[in-house]
């Protein structure tokens, strides 16, 4: 039951935001040099890239995927807008399809980038800089060329009037200036950030001609249709119904190694539902083709029909390389009831994940132990080495047993009799101040009170057990389950106590920490601090991550990072699987399917394809255009056959005559 991978999208999913930070990593750049200057298709920050700069295609693709056929997906909740990039509005599943940026990454790589609309990356060798040639065959979808004044315009666009997000992510970064028609440069405000370069490499590129047309405010959240350049554009949008986007015919860059073999459907649909249990149903009727499956109950009883059995609905569990982040009841250290240590630890002993994995998950998760679950990233033991340099400077505003222990989460029978553990729970909540009296907690005649906001109604399994052993530590705990559009402007504006949220990393964590824990975001509206942390250590060691000169130095730092949040219990964590559940109809195939496929570092759906045999039958459009034209052409051939036998006729007659 974890949490929903659509939440930007119906809070975050599929957005360009979303994606940024996955792929980055705190080593020195490295190119596959081209020629004698330091110019390059490909970055990567672990010495040279996988692939060579006369490569065909991606290892794990299929080359020779048919294209054609719809691929039709459901998504949760509506939109109300088709910009991704402002705060304002929940925008479109799928909108990212329609744009392209200056590199892309591999999926079978931690963190490399490729070639797209830049046709060359120029990186200064003293990383004060980097310079992008641009393709020049690059074309928006309007037939306007791509041109370096796009892209200085689409940098100071996000930084200035875009997500806060991009205020932080390219803090580091002093300006963007045209050198020519298609080549910019990038100059970086210091040289002590090796991340930079890959960082602004993932720049999306928006068109100014578009853009600065008064009637096209990038500001507000509508629909109106925006211009891209990637492979997919716009057909149709209906807030609260569908999506859909038709594959770019003349796309100016499907010829592309990193493009070859992917984007293979013609028409990618999105249909919105308002209800998880309807979603459900309708993929099992094959209104759909394909569902990501974050319930572990429905992923282990839902799914028995006879299609299942017949082998035409698939049930597959693909394993995944990428870290799984942190997910758990997340405190919000604006409200003074949270802000004692001492009660968020108290908290965390009433969460008994034993039982939820035993009686709710059918044992299918694994207790997350780390804000770095599923990597060489995570604190373990006692800090050691380089990690405990780190953290030496610090020793004075941390607890002293973050250096003599490791830290543990409470581990119950998994029988839900969880007395001992509240026993400890009200012994830390009293050192905090808070006195147990007639069945309630009280400090200052106040009661122990507070709200846990969801989305999501399939949380609200999870969330009753905590609340009930809540219950009887003396706290009072409220759940409130609101649509997608007030989750997402209570988030906005940090309007809660308690929610259940997930973060992700990447297998190079880096300036994307400073969103999640950094002082500087804690107050900014629409940042992703939803913790509020305000903690000099903290950012102390953020520093550490995004300087980090080499791969041991990087592990290292974010090894410290890790135990400091741990220590600081801002999150009661919850659980993560180190795969991606799936389930979608038969004529869908994916390139990992062959034995010898190592797992990747993100899932790539944009490599699936239809088969051949059932493209026709999967496309409406298709089927509706076949049957006007069969239509069209059967009367003509009887008209044809009465109008031979008459012209026979009359020349018989005529030759009597």
């Amino acid at each position: 039951m974890m949490i929903k991978r659509s939440l930007k999208t119906t809070v975050s999913q599929a957005l360009p935001i979303a994606t940024l930070f996955l792929s980055l990593s705190m080593m020195p750049v490295s190119v596959m040099a081209e020629d004698a200057i330091n110019k390059s298709p490909s970055l990567s920050l672990h010495g040279d890239t996988k692939y060579s700069k006369d490569f065909k295609h991606f290892e794990y693709v299929n080359p020779d995927a048919p294209k054609g056929g719809t691929l039709r997906m459901g998504s949760m909740g509506t939109f109300d807008s088709l910009n991704p990039y402002i705060e304002k509005g929940t925008p479109a599943a799928g909108i990212g399809l329609i744009y392209d940026t200056l590199m892309t990454r591999s999926a079978d790589e931690p963190f490399s980038m490729y070639a797209l609309v830049a046709q060359y990356a120029e990186p200064a060798i003293d990383n004060s800089g980097i310079t992008f040639h641009l393709n020049p065959k690059a074309r928006f979808h309007d037939g306007q060329p791509v041109m370096a004044e796009d892209v200085v315009f689409s940098f100071e666009l996000l930084r200035d009037k875009g997500s806060p997000f991009y205020r932080a992510y390219y803090e580091d970064i002093a300006k963007a200036e045209a050198l020519s028609k298609r080549s910019v440069r990038f100059v970086f405000k210091h040289k002590g950030n090796p991340e930079l370069p890959l960082i602004i490499s993932q720049l999306p590129v928006l068109p100014k001609h578009f853009w600065e047309k008064e009637s096209n405010n990038f500001e507000l959240a509508n629909l109106t249709q925006p211009l891209g350049s990637g492979p997919y554009k716009i057909r149709t949008a209906e807030p609260g119904r569908s999506i859909v986007y038709d594959r770019v015919d003349d796309y100016w860059g499907k010829e592309l190694p990193v493009n070859t073999g992917r984007y293979n459907f013609d028409v990618r649909r999105y249909d919105y539902y308002r209800d998880a249990n309807v979603s459900l149903q309708a993929l099992k009727a094959k209104e759909y083709d394909i569902r990501f499956e974050n319930i572990a109950r429905n992923w282990a009883t839902a799914y028995n029909t006879p299609a299942v059995k017949k082998g035409d609905l698939i049930q597959e569990s693909i394993p995944t390389k990428a870290p799984q982040g942190m997910q758990g009841f997340v405190f919000n250290l604006r409200r003074d009831i949270f802000r004692d240590v001492r009660v968020r630890r108290a908290l965390n002993y009433a969460m008994d994940f034993e039982w939820l994995n035993k009686n709710l998950f059918y044992n299918g998760y694994t207790r997350t132990q780390s804000y770095f679950a599923n990597s060489d990233m995570e604190s373990t033991g006692i800090p050691e080495g380089k990690e405990r340099t780190y953290l030496e400077p610090w020793r004075d505003q941390l607890p002293a047993e973050l250096f003599t222990q490791p830290h543990k989460l409470p581990v119950t029978d998994g029988s839900g009799r969880i007395r001992s553990q509240l026993n400890e729970a009200l012994s830390l909540m009293e050192q905090a101040g808070w006195k147990l009296q007639n069945g309630a907690l009280r400090k200052n005649g106040k009661p122990f009170e507070f709200e846990i906001l969801l989305y999501d109604a399939s949380m609200e399994k999870v969330a009753l057990p905590l609340k009930k052993n809540l219950e009887a530590m003396g706290v009072t705990a409220t759940l409130r389950i609101v649509d997608i559009s007030q989750y997402i402007n209570r988030i906005r504006s940090f309007g809660y106590d308690m929610l259940v949220s997930r973060f992700p990393q990447s297998s190079s964590p880096g300036n994307e920490q400073r969103d999640f824990w950094g002082s500087e975001s804690a107050d900014l509206p629409g940042s992703r601090n939803l913790i509020g942390i305000k903690n000099p250590v903290v950012d102390g060691l953020i520093k550490e991550v995004i300087n980090a000169g080499s791969r041991p130095d990087l592990v290292a730092a974010v090894k410290a990072l890790d135990r400091v949040l741990l220590w600081n219990e801002y999150i009661i964590p919850q659980w993560y699987l180190a795969s991606t559940r799936v389930a979608y109809w038969k004529p869908l195939k994916h390139p990992l399917n062959e034995p010898d496929q190592e797992p990747l570092y993100q899932f790539d759906l944009d490599s699936w394809w239809m088969e051949p045999e059932t493209i026709k039958a999967a496309d409406p459009t298709a089927d509706s255009t076949d049957k006007e034209e069969e239509s069209r052409g059967m009367p003509l051939w009887p008209a044809g056959i009465l109008l031979l036998i008459l012209l026979l006729g009359w020349f018989i007659r005529r030759s009597k005559r």
